[in-house]
């Protein structure tokens, strides 16, 4: 990966993968306006209850909360407003049939800029219950287990 296509991670939903199961992942531009850009690169991001929906041929992304910048004062957005997302018509002709026929959520998983322009890493998921999340735990606390007694052993 050249130097000109690094990611710069801004901002991660590590809950999304524990309430989710994820199938799959896209990546997708975010329409932003100045300030927010700003706050952006600051960091000041929350994904708490974020989620994307596909309403006619665009995505829209719901709830994610960017915190107005401060020295923006009268030209700051609303923290919450809906935000459109950057896809192309066959990627947004897939996710149609797959949210609408399987049951399936867009949920945001990670913010970045690559190359300047600010993305967002979608996943394609499916709700876990709360036996699937105890399971999930059982099975990492095993295979944490397991790989510790290899090490013992070696």
């Amino acid at each position: 990966m050249a130097d000109s296509d690094a990611r710069k991670v801004v901002a991660t939903n590590r809950k999304a993968r524990h309430d989710y199961e994820i199938l799959e992942t896209l990546e997708a531009g975010l329409v932003l306006k100045g300030p927010e850009v700003k706050s952006l690169r600051a960091g000041k991001v929350g994904f708490r209850d974020a989620f994307a929906r596909v309403s006619g041929a665009e995505v829209w992304l719901h709830n994610l909360h960017i915190s107005p910048y401060e020295q923006a004062n009268r030209f700051n957005e609303d923290p919450l407003r809906t935000r459109k997302l950057l896809l192309g018509r066959g990627e947004i002709r897939r996710l149609i049939g797959k949210v609408e026929e399987k049951g399936l959520t867009l949920v945001p998983l990670e913010l970045h800029f690559r190359r300047g322009f600010a993305k967002v890493t979608l996943g394609l998921a499916r709700g876990r219950r709360l036996h699937d999340k105890r399971e999930k735990l059982r099975r990492e606390i095993q295979d944490r287990e397991a790989r510790r007694a290899m090490e013992e052993r070696r």
